[in-house]
């Protein structure tokens, strides 16, 4: 017999799971008119708080290798979002920018995303308090797997 506590509704990696999986359906549906991913959302994102971020310092803030943020940049760059370069000063840096396109789309896509938001009738404070207390958890996980 499997204690109570280990059944499957009473574990907080499923709900987390769970959690992962509509909020990827989410945003598929809020992004779907710009042809974005959740992951490439992330991604723009970052370079949105702040542009010309290497692949390292872009893979460090998403907590991403760069063969999975490699493939992500590629398609963002065919589709016109980003560009990559390297670094006039370290050949070796490959450098990750907003196109001016890239940078346009900006509020067009946060505005998409706000208008999911307010007709899923998302409540703004439980959300900041899942965020606070996920958070504080990513944390605690992190310090335990060290």
């Amino acid at each position: 017999m499997i204690p109570k506590e280990m059944n499957l509704a009473n574990q907080l990696c499923f709900s987390v799971y769970i959690a992962n999986r509509l909020f990827n359906k989410f945003y598929q549906l809020a992004l779907k008119e710009f042809d974005l991913t959740y992951p490439q959302y992330i991604v723009l994102l970052a370079l949105w708080e702040q542009d010309n971020q290497t692949l390292n310092q872009l893979g460090k803030q998403l907590d991403l290798e760069s063969n999975t943020l490699t493939p992500l940049l590629k398609r963002l760059e065919t589709a016109g979002w980003v560009i990559r370069h390297r670094d006039v000063a370290d050949k070796r840096q490959l450098i990750v920018s907003l196109t001016q396109e890239g940078a346009a789309k900006q509020d067009n896509v946060f505005a998409a995303v706000t208008k999911w938001i307010d007709n899923g009738e998302l409540d703004v404070e439980k959300y900041h308090e899942a965020l606070r207390i996920n958070n504080d958890l990513i944390n605690e996980l992190t310090d335990s797997i060290k």
